[in-house]
């Protein structure tokens, strides 16, 4: 598996900054051709690295609520489901588990509600305590700067490097740090797959 190097890392600063960027121009930016661009780009996306492109509402622009941000105190073992249920609601937008068993969102609620929005996305047996804080305003800024590729191998957990493969199983993509660790998850996955 290839590592990002820095014309990579240019390529994602302008995309985070302009998802919409046509390829000629980021093209332009890093000395490249627009069909090189485009390669590099799918390789992002084949490894994982890039997810998705997406758009970036200014949610102070419509009437729909107030925006608010929750600390959600879930029972031991909960995060993950409390998570995954409020990622689901039309009215959150970002959700974050920290390792401790708390949930943290945002979301434009409409007044009052946000206890409605909790139960919606859990069980109340699930949840401990919840605090919410009125949003003045947010910005979203994410940065590649100088970073590596830290892929977890799916098999053992170490972390991958350059020397590592990559095999799509299903749509899924999985990183590994060795061919040993590749075939074995690949030899497993198989087995369980002809089981179900």
């Amino acid at each position: 598996m290839r590592g990002l190097d820095d014309t990579d890392r240019e390529i994602l600063r302008l995309l985070l900054e302009d998802a919409r960027r046509p390829y000629s121009d980021i093209a332009e930016a890093v000395d490249l051709s627009p069909p090189a661009v485009s390669d590099r780009v799918d390789r992002l996306q084949d490894i994982g690295l890039i997810r998705r492109f997406t758009v970036d509402l200014d949610r102070s622009m419509l009437e729909e609520g107030v925006p608010v941000l929750v600390v959600v105190d879930t029972s031991p073992g909960a995060a993950t489901d409390v998570r995954e249920g409020l990622a689901g609601l039309d009215a959150v937008e970002y959700v974050f588990r920290t390792v401790d068993d708390r949930v943290v969102f945002t979301a434009t609620a409409p007044s009052g509600e946000v206890g409605t929005l909790v139960a919606d996305a859990a069980e109340m047996d699930d949840i401990r305590d919840y605090d919410v804080r009125l949003l003045g305003d947010s910005e979203w800024s994410p940065r590649i700067a100088g970073a590596e590729l830290a892929a977890e191998c799916a098999e053992c957990g170490n972390t991958v490097d350059t020397e590592g493969e990559t095999e799509t199983l299903d749509g899924e993509v999985y990183h590994f740090c060795c061919g040993s660790c590749r075939a074995n998850f690949v030899e497993e996955y198989q087995r369980l797959s002809e089981g179900a």
